[in-house]
């Protein structure tokens, strides 16, 4: 056995199965977190659990993605889910607390233990020596009501850092150089993990700033280990006593090394329309810009904001860029504040906005259509940001602060050579400006009996799915290429996130920014044949977010033929009973066409005997091929309409 931090993680909450890559295993939870735009269906799934009390250690409900209120819908799911915490023993984090990942961080993260979240982005927690892991709603309410995470065993991919980053770059450039190396498909089952002497040079938060985008490599998560970086972060947030020690042992092996000497990092920026699309920022230095926003979870540390603010002090942004300025969580920017730095930012031009996600999500802050829009944000994934044709790039919050002043994308280390500035040496505060006022602890749990939810009327209930079919003869609605995103499959802005607990409302805009005519065509045939999509490799990246399963299922999808699929939507489509079929030779999808039919016969038996199937194209007469990478226990869900109907048998 590797003596890693992921094999030490793992194996202390090991259940079942064999620690070697590609088996399934299944580990115990610890801890669980939800936020509001996934959170809404994992309280109605436990409610169709029939749950009475939370069995993990800890669970938190946070509030940070829906927080604009411009009808009642987001109040609404901010109430039901108020007393959804109440009722099953929960914490909540109010709106306007923070984004999830770094309040946890700063709340509530311990080493050593494991935690599942709704959100891609949980894995941020892995900088405190955690084994956080992103996964669908279901599989978080299966946590929280005492039931292991079951998984594939992945590859431990070992990063050996060394030497320390220069002057004008950070974390970000980090993790951006390693979406340079290796795409957005590069640590697909795999755990990364970051050893060697260059950690000594990287605080708590820096590390959550590379561990928080490790989803965009598609990896199963990030660790670090706990050490003294992570003991000085919990001293600082007065959590001294939760730290644990958690080291790699002298011997650890990893089944994948590669090494990244920091000094010689370089400013780096993605451009649209993938986190994977990394150049120097050299490179691209004069492109025009409209927009900057600093914030969200991949930049939330207050050395990120403190930068900036040092940068832009005394200096005003130009006119035609709106520099926005999103806190990540309220302790942060309360200690922005006790620094003098929020009047430098807003004294520079800055808009200042609530501490949430905010236009990372698309709940607001959307750009102009066609404009550049330079944000130290995790994704840009295309409409991610709320515009349909957006143009959204990834930085540092070096990058960004320098572009804000001239107008355009620009390396930090040349205007800082132009203005004459030397790199500013940050005074942070030696402790955090902790305040718990908007964290609501659980309920005792005789008084947590007697609450009742309150939903109103934008809270549907959860769609009943009948069993997959023996025979699928229906037609191809929809042919997509590589890297489709979840983003692209069930849009977050401001106009479809109000409907997360509204599935037939949601299901409106399922794939419309592909195909507007989507909806509309499914549904003729939802009741009938139903239909099929295809897709091309990573298929379903990004976003944990179990809609883009569950819509496209409510419409009448039943399966999904494509090169290969991205983890979480890969196990959401069989937790809501949609067939996950790859290609076997993925040179096959170029035969099939959009509008074909296609036929699958003697489905159950094929998937419940085996993992191959043959495709029929009845209107091109070709056999096809393909193969599916389910287990025994997950065909079970998919052949029963999903984990929901397959529970409910079961009692």
């Amino acid at each position: 056995m590797s003596d890693t931090v992921a094999h030490q993680l793992i194996e202390s909450h090991l259940l079942s199965g064999r620690m070697e890559p590609g088996e399934e295993i299944a580990i115990r939870i610890d801890q669980t977190l939800t936020q509001d735009a996934t959170g809404t269906l994992v309280m109605q799934e436990l409610e169709a659990l029939n749950l009475d009390r939370i069995k993990t250690e800890l669970s938190v409900q946070y509030v940070d993605h829906n927080l604009l209120q411009t009808d009642e819908k987001n109040a609404e799911d901010h109430e039901f889910l108020r007393t959804a915490a109440q009722r099953y023993g929960l914490w909540f984090s109010k709106p306007g607390n923070g984004v999830s990942h770094p309040t946890h961080m700063q709340r509530f993260g311990i080493p050593g233990r494991t935690m599942v979240g709704s959100d891609s982005h949980t894995p941020a927690s892995g900088a405190l020596g955690m084994l956080a892991i992103g996964v669908g709603g279901l599989e978080v309410a299966m946590a929280i009501a005492g039931q292991p995470l079951n998984l594939r065993m992945p590859q431990i991919w070992g990063v050996e850092l060394t030497g320390q980053l220069p002057e004008w770059c950070s974390a970000k450039d980090v993790i951006l150089e390693l979406l340079r190396r290796h795409g957005v498909k590069g640590g697909l089952d795999r755990i990364v993990e970051y050893h060697g002497p260059g950690l000594d040079t990287l605080t708590a938060m820096d590390r959550h700033v590379i561990a928080n985008m490790g989803a965009e490599l598609g990896a199963t998560t990030s660790v670090f280990p706990a050490d003294s970086a992570v003991r000085e972060f919990l001293e600082f947030e007065g959590r001294g006593d939760d730290y644990v020690e958690l080291l790699a042992g002298e011997n650890a092996a990893y089944d994948v090394d590669e090494s990244i000497d920091l000094s010689k990092i370089e400013p780096l920026v993605a451009k649209p329309s993938s986190p994977g699309n990394v150049v120097p920022v050299r490179e691209v230095a004069g492109e025009s810009i409209s927009q900057v926003v600093i914030g969200s979870s991949a930049n939330p540390g207050l050395r990120d904001f403190a930068i900036a603010a040092a940068m832009v002090s005394g200096r005003q942004t130009v006119p035609s860029v709106s520099f926005d300025v999103n806190p990540t969580s309220r302790e942060i920017f309360s200690d922005l504040t006790r620094m003098g730095a929020t009047v430098e930012l807003i004294t520079a031009g800055a808009r200042i906005h609530q501490a949430g996600c905010m236009g990372c999500i698309g709940m607001g802050q959307a750009p102009a259509a066609g404009r550049n829009s330079l944000r130290t944000m995790p994704r840009n994934f295309p409409g991610r940001s709320g515009t349909k044709e957006d143009s959204v790039w990834l930085c540092s919050p070096e990058t960004a602060a320098a572009s804000a002043l001239t107008g355009v994308v620009t390396d930090p280390r040349d205007w800082a050579e132009n203005v004459g500035m030397d790199y500013p040496s940050l005074d942070l505060p030696e402790m955090a400006s902790v305040n718990t006022a908007m964290l609501v602890a659980p309920l005792p749990e005789v008084e947590a009996r007697s609450v009742e939810l309150v939903k109103g009327p934008n809270i549907s209930s959860l769609p009943d799915f009948p069993e997959l079919p023996d025979r699928m003869q229906a037609p191809v609605l929809l042919k997509v290429g590589d890297n489709i995103s979840t983003d692209e499959i069930s849009p977050a802005g401001a106009r479809a996130l109000p409907f997360r607990s509204n599935i037939s409302k949601l299901a409106q805009f399922t794939f419309t920014q592909v195909d507007e005519t989507y909806p509309a065509r499914a549904e003729e045939i939802s009741g009938t044949t139903g239909h099929f999509v295809v897709g091309g490799d990573n298929y379903g990246q990004g976003s944990s977010r179990e809609h883009a399963a569950i819509t496209p299922r409510y419409l009448g999808l039943r399966a999904v033929i494509a090169k290969s699929f991205a983890r979480i939507h890969w196990q959401n489509l069989a937790n809501f009973g949609v067939l996950a079929l790859e290609f076997e030779n993925p040179d096959d999808f170029e035969q099939v066409e959009q509008g074909d039919t296609l036929v699958l016969d003697g489905v159950r038996e094929a998937v419940r005997s085996g993992n191959r199937l043959t495709l029929v194209d009845s209107t091109r007469d070709v056999e096809i091929p393909l193969v599916h990478r389910l287990s025994a226990r997950q065909v079970d869900d998919v052949l029963a309409g999903g984990l929901i109907p397959q529970l409910a048998r079961r009692q």
